[in-house]
């Protein structure tokens, strides 16, 4: 048995997706002892190094099959105008992807270059049994460039015969109608998606033509690492993350408006300031803009030091109340009984938080950045949650527990789907075998 798992981050500079790519190859593992996991990934250091039989595939392969202008030196360019060369890429790459790596042969053939190493993507997508992908909000217009080639990978896993799956996923939002139409192609043949929210995700999916029967709702896959770590008692500081990136909508003067509340509040509160960065991806670095948000607050540091999921879990046990503007901040605080108070300023992560806070059953207040009376709201809320921290806790833990079952369940289902398509392929084949 071979699995090849897509996840959500390649650099695992985030540690939520490193935390959903953690649980996924750990639970895979627990199904099929015997199985070899391959997880595409350029920093593999960046994962425990105690997960069994894992093996890591470079993404370079996976960046060529993508690369345009494969056909731009062959025959086929000298019949077509040059124009309607990506069209016809496009078209290949979703309808028969599997012709694209022997062209790219043929094409560093008839330029006279050696090949410089082996395209591994191919050859293990041939060779897997199953395509994992792992938890993240993917497909979604945030995102269309990845989101479309997910979908294209999808769709080649399919045409392959492979068993496909997707685990703690948050769809959209999805109005783009190139990615819609490409969605409704491919998302109705996955053979399981279990989403980390129901209050948007589901009805997506129905809009998109995917039944129900192929569809769970199962929290994300990192509640578990965080709930096993878990103290008997809440801190005592107010938790602070920003997350200044497009998709965010969180700008520079944004943070500069956000930063004298924040200090009002914790202030009210007579509590410390616990910083909780969770990416440190280049040109959106959580310690970063925590830098620029608190400025002049004297913080002996902003975290930079947090660079596994155990780490900002474990700061985050510092706290009272975690105030977040980034979904897994939110997920480690909820999954360890913190509530939070969320920051949103676009529709991606309003989507998010709203999605969280109703898996937990509430345990937290969602604020837009667009409130005309931000600077009393804020400190109002995190009051007010602040207040409350004590009563919810016991609720979010309880949360927290089914969500996990939820999710172990799923990859439990993930495996009979699995073990049903390989006694019909027998049954098959011995059927075959009595009729000749």
């Amino acid at each position: 048995m071979q699995i090849l798992i897509e996840p959500s981050d390649y650099s695992l500079l985030n540690v939520g997706d490193a935390a959903m790519v953690e649980v996924a190859a750990t639970r895979l593992n627990a199904l099929w002892p015997a199985a070899t996991l391959q997880i595409l990934s350029d920093t593999p250091e960046l994962l425990p190094g105690d997960l069994p039989r894992v093996t890591y595939l470079s993404t370079a392969g996976r960046r060529q099959w993508f690369e345009g202008g494969y056909l731009s030196i062959t025959l086929l360019s000298q019949r077509f105008s040059m124009p309607l060369v990506p069209r016809i890429e496009g078209l290949l790459r979703r309808r028969r992807p599997e012709w694209i790596d022997p062209i790219k042969h043929l094409r560093r053939r008839l330029a006279g270059k050696k090949e410089d190493s082996p395209d591994s993507f191919l050859p293990s997508m041939q060779s897997a049994d199953l395509l994992v992908v792992t938890g993240m909000g993917g497909i979604t217009d945030a995102f269309p460039d990845y989101a479309l080639q997910l979908l294209h990978i999808l769709n080649f896993a399919k045409r392959l015969g492979k068993t496909t799956a997707m685990f703690g996923q948050g769809m959209g939002p999805l109005q783009n109608p190139k990615l819609r139409a490409r969605a409704r192609e491919v998302l109705p043949h996955v053979d399981l998606i279990a989403l980390r929210e129901g209050r948007v995700g589901r009805s997506l999916l129905d809009s998109l033509g995917v039944t129900r029967e192929h569809v769970l709702v199962t929290g994300d896959d990192a509640i578990e690492i965080a709930f096993d770590r878990r103290v008997s008692r809440l801190g005592d500081g107010l938790g602070v993350n920003v997350r200044s990136a497009a998709y965010s909508g969180i700008t520079q003067s944004s943070l500069q408006q956000l930063g004298p509340m924040l200090l009002e509040a914790a202030s009210a509160c007579r509590a410390s300031v616990v910083a909780v960065p969770t990416s440190r991806h280049r040109g959106e670095q959580d310690s970063s803009a925590l830098r620029k948000l608190l400025a002049g607050h004297p913080l002996s540091d902003y975290g930079e030091g947090l660079d596994t999921p155990r780490k900002v879990i474990d700061q985050i046990q510092r706290c009272r109340v975690l105030v977040t503007a980034s979904y897994h901040a939110a997920v480690f605080s909820l999954a360890q009984g913190t509530p939070v108070v969320c920051l949103v300023n676009s529709d991606y992560y309003a989507d998010k938080f709203m999605g969280l806070v109703e898996q937990f059953g509430g345990g937290g207040e969602i604020i837009s950045l667009q409130d005309s009376r931000l600077a009393a709201t804020l400190p109002q809320s995190v009051a007010k949650v602040w207040h409350a921290a004590e009563q919810v806790r016991p609720a979010l833990l309880a949360s927290a527990r089914k969500q996990i079952a939820q999710g172990r369940a799923a990859y439990q289902q993930l495996y009979d789907i699995v073990c049903a398509k390989g006694k019909n392929l027998i049954t098959s084949s011995a059927s075959a075998r009595a009729g000749r």
